[in-house]
Formats: structure tokens, sequence, C-alpha cells
């Protein structure tokens, strides 16, 4: 391993994406197999180099002296979700195509949302990532607001 491939800055930073996964291995298959990632380190903790970015995977646990009071774990409801993966893609029908056919289970297909075509999927512990690719928002075109609630 090159020190080239870890997640540590000479100068600035950089930003990485920590998941508390409850089977690391099943975990750095998924990254590295179905996503395409590049497994810098295996284990303790688990760090994938996908694209531009890191992926560092390690499984829960309690307190310690640096995050009193928190304790890590996967999610525990699929069906909400506070953060998400965003990956930005070139070409969102390929990496769809491509993805499905190694085992991924996208949520929907691509879909228009005018700014974007954009999919979801899940990882093997339920959290949720986001795949886009850049459209309208090329040409000044973005996603209607939120409503208000009167």
């Amino acid at each position: 391993m090159a020190s080239r491939d870890l997640p540590a800055p000479v100068t600035g930073l950089v930003l990485t994406h920590f998941l508390t996964v409850s089977d690391v291995a099943r975990s750095r298959a998924f990254y590295s197999d179905i996503l395409g990632g590049e497994v810098v380190l295996a284990e303790n903790p688990c760090i994938v180099k996908l694209a531009n970015g890191w992926i560092i995977m390690n499984p829960g646990g309690g307190p310690t002296p640096d995050k009193p009071g928190v304790t890590l774990r996967p999610p525990a409801d699929r069906e909400t979700a506070s953060c998400f993966l965003n990956i930005r893609v070139a070409d969102i029908d390929a990496c769809h195509r491509e993805w499905s056919a190694k085992g991924a289970e996208f949520l929907t297909p691509p879909i228009d949302r005018k700014a974007e075509l954009r999919c979801y999927l899940r990882d093997p512990d339920g959290y949720l990532i986001e795949v886009g690719q850049a459209t309208g928002m090329l040409r000044g075109v973005f996603a209607d607001p939120p409503a208000t609630a009167d």
C-alpha cells in the first residue's frame, strides 16, 4: 500500500465518509466489488478508495475517550435516513446497468428530476446511496424548491 492511497493529506484536508457496519468483509466486498473501489486497508479500520474519496468502515461500539457518550451502530430502520452517500457519475444508465449486473439492488431505475437523473440503492447495512448525473443543472435548470407549509 502506498501512502498516497491513504486519506492522509500533506497539506489542507480530504473528506472521507465513515460507516459503522455489521460485517466488515461484506461491506468491503460491496464497496470494492460492486462499486469498483480499491481496498487500501482490509481491517481496523477497513478503508476503500472510491474514485476521489474514501469510505472508512468499522464495527460499532460504545463510547470511547474521544467520543464520550456516543455509541456507533449501523442503521436500525431502513425506512428512515438522516444522511446518505451521494455519488455523482458521468453516465448514470451505464452505472445502473453495471452495478445491477454485479448485484446492486436499486430502489428504482434512474429518474429524470429536471436538474439531474437520479436513483438510489442501499449497501449491505441499509445505508442509502444516491447516484446522480447532472443534466438540466448544466443548462441552468434546477429542481423545484420544496413546498412550504402555509
